[in-house]
């Protein structure tokens, strides 16, 4: 039996790289599975990688008013949300004596404050039993020169799932957390070979993770086979950061 059965599924920033590996696999296990992107391009691109249950959307999740349209439509068509993963972010390099004001509040203000607004607006379609993963990222645990906004905002997500947790397990609402490592994505595979032979060096699997590895994990946070497991962060990153 698909694990995702007779679920809905979104998934905000779904239609490249580690967001399109859980779309693929969300799909596959059954589920509605409606998932955005700001570009009709990768919408379109992505949809023919899919399952017939697939439902690309365009919206900027950076727009409040976009979260709830999001929301409004998938309301209409499909009348509940089952599983929310809230993928979509940016990382952008900036040194302490680089950071701007836009660049800081670019990154909270996609990487913080919409998975907030994201969660707000979905809220009243999630009923008791559904699953919220956040996809956040090892780096916050872990310093990273040139990144420092970027580990922040993500330790911030790491925190809202705590407090989430506590605020919406009488509503019997799940929050978890998938935080990868180095993911083969393009952005790596553009890396040069000093730059990932140098990264690489670091992981105890001695290797990059691939998208369909987080999307395992993400997987598994949704379904009902983790219905114990709330509040958690499960690192996808070859042992990076646990030994």
């Amino acid at each position: 039996m698909n694990r995702l059965e007779n679920k809905v599924a979104l998934i905000l920033g779904g239609a490249k790289g580690i967001g399109l590996a859980i779309s693929q696999r969300f799909a596959r296990e059954g589920a509605t599975t409606w998932f955005t992107s700001r570009r009709d391009e990768e919408l379109a691109a992505a949809r023919h990688t899919m399952e017939n249950s697939a439902r690309p959307l365009r919206a900027d999740v950076s727009q409040l008013s976009e979260l709830t349209r999001i929301a409004e439509v998938i309301k209409a068509e499909s009348g509940q949300i089952d599983v929310l993963v809230i993928n979509a972010g940016m990382a952008e390099y900036a040194t302490i004596d680089e950071i701007t004001p836009a660049h800081f509040d670019t990154t909270f203000g996609l990487n913080v404050r919409s998975p907030l607004f994201a969660l707000q607006a979905a809220l009243p379609l999630l009923k008791a039993g559904s699953s919220v993963v956040l996809i956040g990222s090892i780096a916050d645990v872990i310093g990273t020169p040139g990144y420092g906004v970027y580990g922040a905002s993500k330790a911030a997500l790491r925190s809202f799932a705590r407090t989430w947790t506590r605020e919406l397990s009488a509503r019997g609402i799940r929050i978890n957390v998938v935080a990868p490592g180095p993911v083969d994505t393009e952005m790596m595979q553009a890396a040069s070979d000093e730059i990932r032979n140098g990264i690489i060096s670091t992981i105890p699997l001695a290797r990059m993770g691939r998208p369909e590895e987080v999307a395992n994990a993400a997987l598994f946070l949704a379904s009902d086979e983790s219905s114990y497991i709330a509040g958690a962060e499960i690192c996808v990153d070859g042992g990076l950061t646990q030994v």
